[in-house]
């Protein structure tokens, strides 16, 4: 008898909304559960990935990158991600829980930076290749708190803010209502949660959600 395809599950949200904090405790949980859990990230996931990453964060690359190219190494990032990681890991029966995917584009690029946001998801759609979530959790937090969490970070670990941290606070606030359409427009996919409250309380409501739709 075939194994049971593993479910999919991503972590959405602006800047400082915890979503790695609470996709690491989800990971937890469910290993403790008895499932095989791969946990990955965007950009990245892939040494390919990785190298993007440094290139869209840290300006590796060395040069000012231009919006379209930005969108595109997103967006390539991800295919190489889906076809090495995310699809052989659920074929196989295994959950993957990702820090970010397709819907970090629309929100940053579409959104955020203005490209026309139908064109934002056609360019998601050929990068995924039929991967999408089971279950899209998006952590929303107002801005001032969002930041007052980077910072902290930040200067806990003697880090600058990354290119994207840097953007003005119009972009971000541009970001945070386009993941919020987003909500409204796949209902059956995005799960909506106050992220300005403590991870612990979070955690739990993530994971009452789970064993409600998904059972485990």
């Amino acid at each position: 008898m075939a194994k049971a395809r593993g479910k999919f599950i991503t972590f959405e949200g602006p800047e400082g909304s915890g979503k790695t904090t609470q996709a690491r405790r989800l990971i937890d949980r469910l290993e403790q559960e008895g499932y095989e859990v791969l946990y990955t990230r965007e950009p990245g996931g892939t040494p390919t990935g990785e190298a993007i990453r440094d290139i869209l964060q840290h300006d590796k690359a060395g040069e000012p990158i231009s919006p379209s190219a930005e969108v595109l190494l997103f967006a390539a990032s991800r295919a190489q991600l889906v076809s090495r990681v995310i699809l052989p890991a659920l074929e196989r029966g295994a959950w993957v829980v990702c820090d970010r995917f397709a819907d970090s584009t629309t929100a940053y690029q579409g959104y955020g930076r203005g490209f026309e946001v139908e064109q934002m998801i056609a360019i998601n759609q050929f990068a995924i290749d039929g991967a999408v979530p089971d279950i899209t959790i998006l952590l929303d937090v107002d801005l001032d708190e969002g930041f007052r969490r980077i910072g902290a970070r930040h200067q806990e670990k003697s880090k600058p803010l990354d290119r994207i941290e840097s953007e003005a606070r119009s972009f971000h606030e541009k970001v945070r209502q386009g993941y919020l359409k987003l909500a409204e427009r796949w209902p059956e996919r995005f799960r909506l949660l106050d992220g300005m409250r403590d991870a612990d309380t979070v955690s739990d409501e993530v994971w009452r959600m789970l064993q409600h739709e998904l059972g485990v």
